[in-house]
């Protein structure tokens, strides 16, 4: 059985790296400019060539967004950047504007491009156009059903991709004007306020400064805040669907983030691949999945429009139940020891978690911690800081570490 592509979000080069250990097939950055996450980490020409290599060599491809929609100056410099990162060995760019996508074909005739969401591709008609264009591939809008998908990939010979995972937009896949319109940040050239996760009430013009809750809540509502998308759980209907990709949202998303999301997808896309008619959704990849930062759950538009009940009127907020406490970079086996990068404050006694691409998660007392002198402390309070702690179970480069937060009364 072909699976489809897992395409993972790659936020800086350490999350690159990360997501090509947790078993991403493809993974997907952005440089300085051209993309729509400025405030991602972000890629510079040095770190692209090394995250290629990196990728390659370990069997993974690589794509770059330049899918800003430009105006004229964003176009500036635009054929001499795409020069530049063609030597890199970039294995496709993502565009959503048909000006770059033909300075693209121009400058570098022999590199793939894809077809960002941003260009609202809801039909078979429009994929067969980008087709005739000599686009490679089509990221499908975010509004589209499984059986949408499976009429599109039935008429139009052109590998599809599809989101699967992460924040939704409430406009029509991510084409926003609130940004814009309330703080004069452009979400269509990557600068996103995320206005539609604002809290909003309700002013009638003949009574200014008179404010009324949308819904009968003293606090007001959320009304534009969608639920984030959660598709594991029905991994048979996608590679049923003729998707040729599977993208996981969340390149401005956390290190835990990024590996715990790419984990789970991998051991169910590997599992139904071995399984076949036999495959079994387990209860425990949900439950790895609400231990990240993350929204309320929903399927969004796969299997029927959307409802009141993809939207959270209540809060904003992110559910967090874990903390991320640090990155493993190393195993004595000898001492039974493993050397941690911190991320979070620790502290001896500590109940911490950790799991990995080869390391099934196991909980572990921090009975004994030492710092890179390798004196016992009590206490390890700077983030990148190494430390030594005795760990039960053997354990593996780019394994995380994560701690249940404490649940106030």
């Amino acid at each position: 059985m072909d699976l489809p592509e897992l395409l993972v979000p790659a936020g800086t080069l350490e999350k690159l790296k990360v997501a090509v250990a947790y078993g991403a097939d493809a993974v997907y950055l952005g440089g300085p400019n051209y993309g729509l996450r400025k405030k991602a980490g972000n890629f510079s020409l040095d770190e692209i060539e090394e995250g290629v290599e990196f990728a390659h060599q370990r069997g993974v491809k690589v794509y770059l967004t330049l899918n800003i929609i430009p105006h004229n100056e964003d176009l500036d410099g635009l054929d001499d950047y795409i020069s530049s990162v063609v030597p890199t060995g970039i294995d496709a760019v993502i565009v959503a504007d048909p000006g770059i996508f033909s300075i693209v074909q121009e400058v570098a005739p022999e590199l793939d491009i894809h077809i960002s969401t941003q260009a609202n591709n809801t039909n078979w008609s429009s994929a067969q156009f980008w087709k005739d264009q000599g686009a490679s591939r089509v990221i499908l809008a975010r509004e589209l059903s499984l059986e949408e998908i499976t009429e599109i990939d039935n008429k139009v010979d052109i590998s599809l991709e599809s989101f699967v995972h992460g924040a939704m937009c409430i406009s029509y896949s991510g084409r926003c004007l609130l940004s814009n319109y309330m703080i004069d940040r452009d979400s269509n050239r990557g600068n996103c306020a995320h206005s539609c996760r604002w809290q909003y009430s309700l002013m009638e013009e003949q009574r200014p400064g008179e404010y009324y809750p949308v819904e009968e809540d003293e606090r007001g509502t959320y009304i534009f805040n969608s639920k984030d998308l959660c598709m594991v759980e029905h991994i048979p209907k996608l590679v049923a669907s003729g998707l040729d990709s599977l993208k996981i949202e969340g390149r401005m998303k956390s290190l835990h983030y990024v590996a715990t999301v790419t984990n789970v997808y991998r051991r169910a896309l590997d599992q139904y691949q071995q399984a076949g008619a036999e495959y079994s959704f387990r209860d425990e990849w949900l439950a790895e999945l609400k231990k990240i930062s993350h929204r309320h759950y929903t399927t969004g538009f796969y299997f029927d429009y959307p409802g009141g009940s993809e939207q959270n009127y209540e809060t904003s907020g992110y559910a967090r139940d874990y903390d991320f406490m640090g990155v493993v970079h190393g195993y004595d086996a000898n001492n039974e020891t493993a050397t941690i990068e911190v991320r979070n404050k620790f502290f001896k006694g500590d109940q911490v978690e950790i799991f990995g691409p080869q390391t099934e998660t196991f909980s572990q007392a921090i009975d004994y911690m030492a710092n890179e002198e390798g004196l016992e402390i009590d206490e390890a309070p700077h983030p990148k800081q190494l430390i030594t702690v005795e760990v039960d179970n053997a354990v593996n480069k780019y394994d995380l570490v994560r701690r249940k937060k404490e649940m106030e009364e």
